[in-house]
């Protein structure tokens, strides 16, 4: 907690001196780089790998667990990220759904 609270101080200093950060840095504590060329249907494909490889890692542990090879909470875990990528998955698709359909009933 002290480290993130003193990061966030240094940010403010930086951003109070006008030293801020590019857009080609390193994110804080995802260990992610951001990529200014990446375009959104990149973004939305590598989104998509996520939430499959998610569901395929709850669907091995299922299997694993039915062959007694899994212990029960590693179980609970994997189906637990899957039902939340599906849900979020589901709202995504519901929100991109309802946004085609309101550009489609705008008068040209």
């Amino acid at each position: 907690m002290v480290a993130s609270f003193n990061d966030a101080i240094s940010a403010y200093r930086n951003a109070a001196a006008g030293k801020t950060n590019t857009v080609t840095e390193t994110v804080t504590g995802t260990g992610q780089s951001v990529n200014p060329g990446e375009s959104f249907a990149d973004m939305v494909k590598g989104a998509a790998y996520d939430a499959r490889d998610t569901m395929k890692v709850s669907e091995q542990m299922t299997q694993k667990a039915i062959t007694g090879d899994a212990e029960l909470h590693e179980v609970v875990t994997a189906v637990s990220a899957a039902e939340v990528t599906l849900r979020t998955v589901v709202s995504v698709r519901d929100k991109a759904v309802e946004a085609y359909q309101s550009i489609l009933n705008m008068p040209v």
